[in-house]
């Protein structure tokens, strides 16, 4: 492709697909306006429903045991090779890389910028230890001035927040609401309908500041000519949500506009992965895929040449703060999770503290034995809550969807085939036993 058009890859942490184009009571306008212009997808999965891991897959086009990075970069995981991230091969094609905010993939305090091979730092990381109420807003002021200064061309620009992470806003007394839907799987409680407000404020707070990049975009003349994509890691960070396997989890928002048919509010159904966007873009620009890729090109359904790219998503989790082996095979009817601790008790710490949590652990949560295997019919159960495992219904889509899983784990030589999965030396781990 000539005048290869510029890529603005914009994120964010924690969200899933609570904004308002998924059709969320969350006031998020300027999300809204995005999906109007490009195309929406509406089932797209993260490969792994946690920070790093997410990431990994999305930037290297690598499943999570591939790339190296089955734990938190800040716990000391990393990345088998940083070259296979999407930059390098858009330097070959010409690329300039600016990084801007949160990048999670690489520890914060090796200059994560050159540990990935980004050409630019722009501004500084938000602090570890920066609070709820404390202003960061480096990562859109930072965005937005590279924009507006005759940035050159073409460029990848990565704008990360830290919204929707916890620690959320505090809510004065004038944005404390209760006409508002606690996340699926959780009680309508006061305490977890304010703890939803304050996500909402999050999610509130992070369209401004997404806002903000995309007026530059259009101030500085560059929106024409730039690929523009918004997406997050993985589901919000409420119990059964954030580092599950389950659609709470691993559903993500992504949206994508740009020239050359990325326009319109076009919406596409079918099933994506992330580790789909990686072979997407290289596709899009007409550069050569590297041969480590392991998703499919999404243009043919953006082309309106298809309507299936894939009939199935594969997911795993490895590592959050405490050790947890899972791997799942979505597809558009069925959702088969398997674990492989066999642990009869929740790992608690894999879950963000919060009042559902605390509500949850304080009726009996950690008594309750997690499945070892789950089967879920999404057209009957589509919040994921009555195992079907057992049932003679579903005896042929259990043993057809125990055989996809097992043939992709030796497809990929999934570690976990040989047993447990050691830590690398150092990681930073949780030993908890409930």
């Amino acid at each position: 492709m000539p005048n290869r058009p510029n890529i603005l890859y914009i994120h964010s942490h924690d969200t899933g697909r609570f904004v308002q184009p998924y059709g969320y009571a969350i006031p998020t306008p300027n999300i809204q306006r995005l999906a109007e212009e490009g195309v929406l997808f509406r089932q797209v999965f993260t490969p792994s429903p946690t920070c790093s891991p997410s990431r990994a897959c999305l930037l290297t086009g690598q499943y999570a045991h591939n790339n190296g990075m089955l734990g938190l970069a800040h716990r000391g995981f990393k990345l088998y090779d940083y070259t296979h991230h999407i930059i390098h091969p858009l330097k070959e094609a010409g690329y300039i890389s600016a990084l801007a905010g949160i990048q999670h993939i690489a520890n914060t305090f090796d200059e994560p910028w050159k540990a990935i091979g980004y050409d630019l730092q722009l501004g500084k990381p938000a602090p570890r230890e920066a609070g709820p109420n404390l202003p960061d807003n480096e990562a859109e002021i930072a965005g937005v001035d590279f924009l507006l200064n005759h940035p050159p061309e073409p460029f990848f620009l990565s704008v990360g927040f830290k919204e929707t992470h916890r620690q959320f806003p505090h809510l004065s007394d004038s944005e404390i609401t209760h006409y508002l839907q606690p996340p699926p799987h959780l009680p309508d409680t006061p305490e977890i309908r304010q703890d939803m407000a304050r996500f909402r404020l999050s999610a509130k707070h992070l369209d401004q500041k997404m806002g903000s990049v995309f007026d530059a975009l259009e101030r500085s003349g560059l929106d024409k000519h730039t690929l523009v994509i918004c997406t997050t890691d993985h589901g919000i960070p409420f119990p059964k949500m954030k580092g599950t396997l389950t659609a709470g989890g691993t559903g993500v928002m992504l949206i994508l506009r740009g020239p050359g048919g990325l326009s319109g509010g076009k919406v596409i159904d079918s099933l994506v992965s992330q580790i789909d966007l990686f072979p997407t873009i290289c596709d899009y620009l007409e550069i050569p895929p590297p041969d480590w890729l392991q998703g499919v090109s999404l243009m043919p359904l953006i082309r309106g040449e298809t309507d299936v790219v894939r009939q199935e998503v594969f997911g795993e989790t490895n590592f959050h703060a405490a050790y947890e082996p899972a791997r799942s095979v979505r597809t558009l009817r069925w959702s088969y999770i398997r674990r492989f601790d066999n642990r009869p008790y929740p790992i608690l710490p894999n879950c963000d503290n919060s009042p559902g949590k605390q509500l949850l652990i304080e009726n009996g949560w950690r008594e309750i034995a997690p499945d070892v295997e789950a089967l879920y019919d999404l057209y009957f159960d589509p919040n994921e809550t009555h195992n079907l495992v057992g049932s003679p219904r579903v005896t042929s889509v259990l043993q057809d969807l125990r055989g996809r899983l097992e043939a992709w784990m030796h497809a990929t030589d999934d570690p976990l085939l040989h047993g447990p999965i050691p830590p690398p030396p150092g990681a930073e781990l949780v030993s908890f036993t409930p």
